[in-house]
């Protein structure tokens, strides 16, 4: 059987891949087989990535929104778009939620040319100069032209002195952040000039998917409680991180939802990160 991806490229359907996607929502063995079973009634040749998607994302609700929250980080991540500006943020809540100070959207003058820093963290003698790479498209991989451009950037503003959070002090080292794929020539560039990439798969064990899972870093995005319009409001509210709402409930208040709702959402966010999953 054959299944339409994104690209409208035919790829063999992979049952051991769709499983190991069901495991990864926290779904026990019995749970996963059983919505595998669901899944396999609505299956035919030539079925698409997004009808496949569905069907797993409804089977996984039926048994806890919790399951389908976190099998949806993907989408959810896409969700902070459509520019990416909200991406940024959620990469900046991601260093803080490490130790780091990190602020968003500054413009630094260079050796040669001026740039906007999509993030700067600060964490000890540690000062990160972070490009976030934003796509809507399902597929979308970086080229090697983005970390060659990127580490250009980094080389302009290394040895120069900058002002932030209340220090003066020369960046150390950059970060591209991506939450699509990366070429095997971005990789292979990477891993040879020692650059830090992080992307949705990449570097295995400690990808966007596995950091995510492993330290709860969800975005509210995922949280299948809550309208676009919630959302979009919570972002609004710089409620970034599921984390936020759980520590900010009054954030519902302030965006009027009802009791018995706000009850429903804080259950599904509680849930999402009472047991962080572990990659390998």
């Amino acid at each position: 059987m054959l299944v339409k991806k994104y690209s409208g490229e035919l790829v063999p359907f992979d049952e051991s891949a769709l499983r190991k996607s069901l495991t990864r929502s926290g779904a026990t063995d019995q749970e996963v087989d059983q919505v595998y079973k669901d899944i396999k009634d609505c299956l035919y040749d030539g079925i698409s990535t997004r009808e496949l998607y569905d069907a797993a994302f409804k089977a996984l609700k039926a048994k806890k929104s919790s399951y389908a929250a976190r099998y949806s980080l993907k989408k959810a991540l896409r969700e902070l778009g459509p520019e990416g500006f909200y991406f940024e943020k959620w990469v900046a809540r991601m260093f803080q939620e490490d130790g780091y100070q990190a602020v968003t959207g500054q413009t630094v003058q260079g050796h040669a040319v001026s740039h906007e820093i999509d993030v700067v963290a600060l964490h000890g003698e540690t000062l990160l100069a972070i490009e976030c790479k934003f796509r809507n498209d399902a597929d979308a991989k970086i080229s090697v032209t983005t970390p060659m451009y990127f580490k250009s950037r980094v080389e302009d503003v290394s040895g120069i002195p900058y002002s932030f959070f209340g220090q003066k002090k020369e960046f150390t080292d950059g970060w591209l952040v991506t939450n699509a794929y990366l070429t095997t020539d971005s990789i292979a560039f990477g891993e040879y000039y020692k650059m830090n990439l992080l992307s949705w798969d990449y570097p295995r064990g400690s990808s966007i998917k596995a950091r995510v899972d492993n330290n709860g870093e969800y975005p509210v995005t995922c949280l299948t409680t809550l309208t676009q319009q919630d959302k979009s409001m919570l972002l609004k509210n710089q409620c970034i991180l599921v984390k936020d709402l759980i520590r900010d409930a009054a954030v519902l208040d302030r965006i009027q939802i009802p009791q018995p709702k706000k009850q429903q959402i804080l259950q599904e966010a509680q849930e999402l990160l009472a047991s962080p999953l572990e990659h390998e």
